[in-house]
């Protein structure tokens, strides 16, 4: 492959990077614990981007169950919004002749 055809193949994928970038800000998956207690919404740069606490659960004795909700419920979004992201990124990958194996600096 000749120099000028790297450079261009550099910057369409710095191009659609940014773009993947967008499109992973709109992504959102959402976790739940506790039968549906807790929820946690995170986008596809697993960012946490939303959560709800049943107010049945806000009493000062169950504190502890209810940060273990919560951190149940963001590992919930995240395990489901990481293969969004792969997926994604797969086909961002492909489409520009890439290895599949090859490491974007986003995402899980």
């Amino acid at each position: 492959m000749d120099f000028l055809k790297l450079m261009g193949k550099a910057k369409e994928l710095q191009t659609r990077m940014g773009e993947l970038q967008e499109e992973l800000k709109a992504i959102e998956a959402t976790g739940e614990a506790g039968a549906g207690s807790v929820k946690a919404t995170v986008n596809g740069q697993m960012n946490l981007t939303g959560i709800k606490i049943d107010p049945s659960l806000l009493k000062p004795e169950e504190a502890e169950i209810v940060e273990d909700l919560v951190m149940a419920a963001i590992t919930d979004a995240r395990n489901k919004v990481e293969p969004m992201v792969q997926e994604k990124t797969q086909g961002l990958m492909g489409s520009l002749g890439l290895p599949a194996g090859l490491k974007l600096p986003f995402g899980g």
